[in-house]
């Protein structure tokens, strides 16, 4: 045990397997039992967690029997808000050469190993691993932390098992809420980012972008008229959206907020898009009933959210080779 410098914890968190990472700067806690999400990302100087939590709070899917048989519950039901990895499948159930995904299917549903492969004073890191069921994929996930450095390095590996060629969809479904997001808080991407608005209303009340685009960053038609700046977290109450970036080169990044503040950095050569996600509270049906005020900037390989099926159809959907594997590196780092 070690209470200084890089350090880590393994243990359960309401009766999930959980590991910690931290250091002087940075608590990260990890769920292998549970998609390996990402439950706390927070910055000690200043007791700030980038995390959003949902209100539905940590549910437990072994504990849960009697839901209805569909292709979004089994995400929506157990969804405490964190970070997720979402592969093979990106947004709505959908279904690819016979096999059936689920909501952001197949990995954010299943538990992943856990291996501690460094705990030093430099630095601790785990290594995640799981293989998917309805495809055959294996994923790896490795999370370093070093001391002195307000930092999560990630680096992730999706391997085909297969002889034969297959699609994906890959993306970090990063999302934040309070106390950290507030209204008014800047989004910072660089000038070259175009934005392409979803097809349809998410939300039958309405969106924010009009339909059509590209349209430039970040000034954009706004839906019913006017314009509407992207790059400003709106008040609780604006409309649902989501609208998908791109033209970020070989460098993805973005900044939100200040004092402190994020930085996401990820290749974009493998993750060309960042789909940006609005909820403040406008949807009050299932399953937000009102309840929920996130904005998710999700780093993506694929478009639009309705599932790897519309990915493969225009295109935008990863394709691994018989046993190829693709190799993903990523970083969130606190702007102080």
């Amino acid at each position: 045990m070690r209470n200084w410098a890089a350090r880590l914890r393994q243990g359960t968190l309401d009766g999930i397997d959980c590991v910690t990472l931290e250091n002087e700067l940075l608590r990260v806690t990890v769920l292998p039992g549970k998609g390996g999400d990402v439950v706390e990302f927070l910055h000690k100087p200043t007791d700030t967690d980038f995390v959003w939590l949902s209100p539905q709070g940590l549910r437990d899917p072994r504990e849960h029997l009697q839901g209805a048989a569909d292709d979004v519950a089994p995400f929506a039901d157990h969804y405490e808000g964190g970070w997720q990895e979402a592969f093979p499948n990106g947004g709505a159930p959908s279904t690819y050469r016979g096999a059936r995904l689920a909501q952001h299917g197949e990995v954010s549903g299943l538990p992943w190993r856990c291996e501690v492969v460094a705990d030093s004073e430099q630095e601790v890191a785990i290594r995640l691993t799981v293989r998917t069921r309805r495809l055959p994929y294996r994923m790896e996930r490795t999370m370093r932390l070093r001391p002195g450095r307000a930092a999560l390095e990630v680096e992730g590996r999706a391997a085909n098992e297969s002889g034969v060629a297959l699609h994906a969809m890959w993306g970090q479904h990063l999302v934040y809420g309070a106390p950290f997001l507030k209204a008014g808080a800047r989004i910072r991407l660089p000038e070259v980012v175009r934005v392409i608005p979803h097809d349809t209303p998410i939300n039958p009340l309405g969106r924010r972008v009009r339909a059509g685009g590209p349209w430039e960053w970040p000034v954009v038609p706004a839906d019913g008229g006017g314009t509407t700046d992207l790059s400003v977290v709106p008040a609780r109450g604006g409309p649902s959206d989501i609208v998908y970036l791109t033209g970020f080169g070989d460098d993805g990044w973005y900044e939100l907020g200040a004092g402190p503040g994020i930085r996401v950095a990820w290749d974009a050569t493998l993750l060309p898009y960042l789909w940006m996600w609005q909820e403040l509270g406008a949807s009050a049906d299932y399953p937000w009933w009102g309840r929920a005020c996130v904005l998710g900037l999700e780093p993506f390989a694929g478009l639009p959210t309705d599932g790897l099926a519309a990915a493969v159809a225009n295109g935008t959907a990863l394709v691994l080779e018989p046993y190829e594997t693709k190799t993903l590196k990523w970083r969130a780092e606190v702007l102080a």
